[in-house]
């Protein structure tokens, strides 16, 4: 029963950490119907930006601040100078994002040096809980709640609130949502930071969770994450937080049980649902962003 609760956990932790990497691309996808390759970049530069800022001020607090102001802030650019340009094709998106992934991994090497940065966590976050046979590594069940958290508050601002609504309608009927004097332009650059402030968020909280950050770490996290957009259904919310805890279980058994599958599980379970559901395992027909 232990081993049972510590997989599951491991699964649920994982599974988290790569949500908050696909929601942004979600999010992306579903308004602004583009494809950004570079989310990886904006992941790793979370990581840094959020790691280095934690060990000036030694808060994890304004660490994860700084992770967040530093992903909504290459966000603006990128969604300014980068992706404005080629709204509507495809294509370009995904060769000048690709482009953009690395040239932001090179800087990392330029900026913070090529080796990568060993990562502690924060004391009061270190360390596990007993319960009976089963231990709860804190730091893991923090990433779990987080990730719920996260989830929750997006989802009742995208059903509940008037932000929500303009979002919705965007989805919906962008030419439309412009008729109705609603600055769609606007909405998609704020669009495009949250994404990336998710994105960036993901990796500064990944970076204890691995124990080590460094350049390439962005594109391997970024692969995950168009996995789980693959799988949950291109722009469904709710879809890539199943979806992701779908890989990060599957992930976790299979690393324990056949080790030798454990790196080609997501590719596996991506294939299955290519084949058999195109649209994604939870798509949404008319919500995208849901």
């Amino acid at each position: 029963m232990e081993l049972l609760v510590n997989l599951i956990i491991n699964g649920l932790a994982t599974g988290m950490l790569i949500f908050l990497l696909a929601a942004g691309l979600t999010l992306i996808f579903g308004l602004m119907d583009v494809l950004n390759f570079a989310h990886g970049g904006l992941f790793v530069w979370g990581a840094y930006a959020g790691i280095f800022t934690y060990m000036l001020t030694e808060s994890f607090i304004v660490g994860i601040i700084g992770a967040i102001v530093t992903g909504a802030l290459l966000g603006l650019l990128t969604e300014k100078f980068i992706i404005t340009p080629v709204y509507g094709n495809h294509i370009q998106q995904i060769l000048i994002t690709l482009g953009l992934m690395l040239v932001l991994q090179e800087l990392i090497k330029v900026v913070f040096g090529p080796n990568g940065v060993a990562v502690k966590t924060p004391s009061y976050l270190a360390g596990s809980w007993e319960i009976g046979d089963v231990i709860i590594i804190k730091y893991r069940l923090f990433i779990i709640v987080i990730g719920f958290v996260i989830f929750g508050i997006f989802q009742y601002m995208l059903k509940r609130t008037k932000i929500g609504l303009i979002v919705r309608a965007g989805v919906q009927d962008k030419e439309m949502a412009q008729a109705l004097g609603i600055h769609i332009k606007r909405v998609f650059l704020y669009v495009f930071m949250v994404g990336a402030a998710l994105a960036a968020l993901s990796g500064m909280l990944m970076a204890p969770y691995s124990g080590v950050i460094y350049a390439e770490m962005g594109m391997e996290y970024a692969i995950l994450g168009f996995i789980v957009v693959v799988i949950g259904g291109m722009g469904s919310f709710s879809g890539s937080l199943l979806a992701a805890i779908l890989v990060g279980l599957a992930g976790s058994f299979m690393a324990y049980y056949v080790p030798v599958l454990s790196l080609a599980v997501n590719m596996i379970l991506m294939a299955i649902v290519l084949i058999f559901r195109p649209q994604g395992l939870f798509a949404m027909r008319k919500e995208r962003t849901s």
